[in-house]
């Protein structure tokens, strides 16, 4: 990870990051503000218009936290800039999604429907066409936030093995089996 490290982040029109005394990095830009904590052996400095991150010995420690300081900072003025788009699918017959709001209505195949509450951060669209799959778009500026929220609804119906019915990823390759025959 030493060599992300070592590449500054740049910082496109219109997002600001500051460095506090207690090595707290703040990012603001047009979609939103994000902070992150960060360990105080790595300094953090704003050169002109970009990021530099440096460590102070050769550690394996410290290199590994000069990576991921640098990969946390990128992702964060990528998200108040430009933000993040996360697509899921729901594969079965009867599958259905509908955002009402911040609320997301599922119905899995399960003898009720699952309403699920989003953070105020993620925005929720649901698209619905005849002879395809219903397709989720979660979007946010906070990529960490919308990998969990991710991770939660795909965790209500993982795709299984035998027919691949369940919540995936758009462009998600299931491992498929293969079902067993009786013998004769």
């Amino acid at each position: 990870m030493s060599r992300i490290g070592k590449k500054p982040v740049n910082l496109p029109q219109g997002v600001s990051v500051k460095v506090d005394a207690n090595n707290v990095v703040s990012v603001k830009g047009p979609l939103g503000e994000l902070s992150q904590a960060v360990d105080p052996d790595i300094t953090v400095k704003v050169e002109g218009n970009a990021v530099v991150i440096t460590r102070p010995t050769e550690q394996k420690r410290h290199r590994s936290l000069h990576g991921l300081y640098r990969a946390l900072i990128n992702n964060m003025v990528i998200g108040v800039s430009k933000g993040w788009t996360i697509q899921q699918e729901l594969v079965g017959v009867g599958f259905k999604a509908e955002a009402k709001g911040q609320m997301l209505e599922l119905s899995l195949g399960f003898s009720h429907d699952i309403h699920f509450q989003l953070p105020k951060e993620v925005t929720v669209e649901t698209v619905t066409e005849r002879r395809s799959n219903p397709i989720i778009t979660l979007k946010s500026y906070d990529k960490q936030l919308l990998g969990v929220v991710a991770a939660k609804i795909r965790s209500l119906r993982k795709p299984e093995p035998y027919k691949g019915k369940g919540i995936r990823f758009v462009g998600e390759n299931v491992r498929r089996k293969s079902v067993r025959s009786a013998s004769v």
